[in-house]
C-alpha cells in the first residue's frame, strides 16, 4: 500500500530522507531511495530543476560544480548531456516510480510559476498525487499551485519562520521550520491553524543553546535529534533517517 500524505498514521515524527537519503547512498539517486525504504523511512525528498530542453530532473544545485566538477548551470544543459555526465540522474517521472510506495517530497527549486502545471501534470499522470508533498519556496508559488490543484498537498519551504499563517491562508498544508528556528511555541501555533510541521535539521543552532556544534544541512547527531523529537513535529528531514528512527524507538519504549 502506498503512503498517503493527507492521512498519515503511525509513529511520529515521520522520517523524511533528505535528498533521498544522502548519507545512505549518492544523493537524489534510485539507490538512495531504495536504502531509505530499507531502513524504514516514510518519505523520501528530492529536488526538482529543469534542463535546457525542459526536462524535469532531480538535482539539488543550480550547477554541476559540486557533484561533477562542471561549472555549467543545469538549466543550460540538455537532458541527454546531463545523463552523459551523471549516469544515475533521475527525471521526475523516474523519481516518482523509484519512490513507490513511500511518500515523495518534491523540493521545487524553480521560481517561475509557469512550470507548476507541468509538474502537477507529471504527478497526476503517474497516479502519485496522494503521496506527493509539493515543496514550494514562495508564498506566490503556494497560491498559484493551490489554484491549479485542490488535491495536491503543499509544504511551505519559505524563509520566514513566522509566515505560517500567511502560508496556510494561501493554501499550504505543511510548514517547514529550520532546526535553529524550530520551537515548541511555533510548532504549536502552526498546528493550531491545521498545518502539519516539518523540521529540517542541520542549520546552526539558535543562541538559546550556546555551545551546541553546528552541522551542515541535513546532518545532526544523536543529542540533536533527541532535542528535535522533543519538539513533537509531524516530520523531520535529515540525510540519515536511521537517527530519527532510533530516537523514535527510544521515545516509544520510554512511554510504554
Amino acid at each position: 500500500m502506498s503512503f498517503a500524505i493527507r492521512s498519515i498514521a503511525g509513529p511520529l515524527p515521520l522520517a523524511i530522507a533528505h535528498r533521498g537519503g544522502a548519507l545512505l547512498a549518492p544523493e537524489n539517486s534510485a539507490e538512495a531511495f531504495e536504502q531509505a525504504k530499507a531502513v524504514g523511512a516514510e518519505i523520501v525528498e528530492t529536488d526538482v530543476r529543469s534542463s535546457a530542453d525542459g526536462a524535469l530532473v532531480c538535482l539539488h544545485d543550480a550547477d554541476l560544480q559540486r557533484i561533477a566538477g562542471d561549472p555549467r548551470l543545469v538549466a543550460e544543459i540538455e537532458l541527454a548531456d546531463l545523463r552523459a555526465i551523471l549516469p544515475g540522474l533521475l527525471t521526475l517521472d523516474e523519481a516518482i516510480a523509484a519512490s513507490v510506495p513511500l511518500g515523495l517530497l518534491l523540493d521545487i527549486k524553480l521560481t517561475d510559476p509557469s512550470v507548476l502545471p507541468h509538474i502537477l501534470d507529471v504527478v497526476a499522470a503517474a497516479g502519485a498525487s496522494e503521496r506527493v508533498l509539493l515543496g514550494l519556496r514562495s508564498l506566490d508559488l503556494i497560491a498559484t499551485a493551490r489554484v491549479l490543484s485542490s488535491e495536491i498537498t503543499i509544504l511551505a519551504l519559505v524563509s520566514d519562520p513566522e509566515s505560517f499563517e500567511q502560508a496556510k491562508t494561501l493554501g499550504a498544508d505543511w510548514f517547514r521550520f529550520w532546526q535553529g528556528e524550530a520551537t515548541a511555541e511555533r510548532i504549536t501555533a502552526a498546528r493550531s491553524l491545521g498545518l502539519r510541521t516539518v523540521v529540517m535539521v542541520g542549520q546552526p543552532r539558535s543562541a538559546a543553546e550556546p555551545g551546541y556544534p553546528p552541522f551542515p544541512v541535513g546532518r545532526i547527531d544523536a543529542d540533536g535529534i533527541g532535542r528535535v523529537v522533543a519538539l513533537a513535529p509531524d516530520a523531520v528531514m535529515l540525510d540519515d533517517p536511521r537517527l530519527l528512527l532510533s530516537a523514535r524507538a527510544v521515545t516509544a519504549l520510554s512511554s510504554s
